[in-house]
């Protein structure tokens, strides 16, 4: 366990925000981890986990102490003839658990290939894309509870999983850490292509019979070809959640607007894409001073440089708020702000 007072955030967050902590803790084991809970600063001043960085904007210093999850491993805990179970440290790389995966021919999350973050980031988001959420394939999310450092394990169905979305975010927040996630991967993987980008990528490439890795290599292509990457322009990839309106509204909105693109759900409602509707709002590319929208993607938004988290804060306000008046559509951040 590694203590640093006064410590910058900037290098540890994807937007790059120039932030300080009063104090870092870095930790590499669940048993550091109760440590770092267990001391008085923690008991009795603000703290909080940072993973990767990768979906949280920092718009003031961190008046309090920041633990960084640093827990890896990737372990083999089980198999049978059709799946094999691996359980992975929270504070693993995503993408570089899913290469590994992918290599090894255990099939399930190929579709979230490149997206940033932690592993134990993941069930707290309920990351997707593709076609695939991550609650496909979880098995099981082990957490350490933050008032008696005492181990819980979740079962998929305990985690309440929805669109980006889980207990995580509720009922245990703050309450909890996770420390590692159980995969259920495939050792004979059906892939997924159903996603219309997918598709059009394996044809170009002349693939016919995809496996696995040929839909990991699809979906890096596709992610960096419209995704900035946070080394070179700070960002968080996706700052908002793809919105879902009711039937009717979609209805009313398509009188008026005939190509835009909805998606029904399960529950009857209809997603539209949020990009969509930013680009239509003419915001596709625009920017005010230090941040904006990527030229590429309207439902990215970037720091240039030298933005403070509230000039970010400000803009995506600005944006959502567009967005609302023309569509009567409510923007939800998918960014947590800090």
């Amino acid at each position: 366990m590694k203590t640093e007072p006064g410590r910058s955030l900037k290098e540890l967050n994807t937007f790059g925000v120039d932030v300080n902590a009063d104090k870092l803790i870095t930790i590499t084991t669940a048993e550091e981890l109760k440590q770092a809970l267990s001391l008085p600063e923690i008991k009795t001043n603000r703290w909080m986990v940072l993973g990767g960085g990768s979906n949280i904007l920092f718009t003031r210093d961190f008046n309090g102490t920041v633990i960084l999850n640093k827990i890896k491993g990737i372990e083999k805990i089980k198999e049978d003839d059709t799946h094999i179970w691996i359980k992975a440290g929270s504070g693993e790389v995503w993408h570089e658990l899913v290469l590994w995966c992918v290599n090894k021919n255990y099939g399930g999350i190929e579709n979230l290939s490149l997206i940033p973050g932690s592993t134990g980031a993941g069930p707290i988001q309920n990351i997707g894309a593709y076609g695939v959420e991550i609650k496909d394939v979880i098995e099981s999310v082990e957490a350490i509870m933050v008032e008696d450092g005492s181990l819980r394990v979740l079962t998929n169905s305990e985690c309440l999983f929805g669109y980006r979305d889980s207990i995580f975010k509720h009922e245990l927040k703050g309450k909890c850490i996770i420390v590692s996630v159980v995969f259920k991967l495939s050792k004979n993987p059906e892939v997924n292509t159903s996603y219309g980008a997918i598709k059009q990528e394996l044809e170009k490439a002349g693939i016919i019979h995809p496996g696995i890795k040929d839909v990991s290599d699809a979906v890096i292509r596709i992610r960096r070809s419209k995704l900035p990457d946070p080394s070179a322009l700070g960002n968080a990839g996706s700052f908002f959640k793809n919105p879902e309106v009711e039937k009717e509204l979609y209805e009313k909105l398509k009188r008026d607007n005939e190509t835009i693109p909805g998606f029904i759900q399960p529950s009857g409602k209809i997603k539209v894409p949020a990009g969509w509707l930013i680009e239509q709002c003419g915001l596709k590319g625009k920017r005010v001073g230090n941040t904006g929208t990527h030229k590429d993607q309207a439902l990215v938004i970037v720091n240039y440089g030298n933005a403070s988290g509230k000039e970010i804060l400000d803009f995506a306000d600005y944006v959502a708020a567009q967005v609302n008046s023309r569509f009567g559509i409510t923007l939800e951040k998918e960014v947590n702000i800090v």
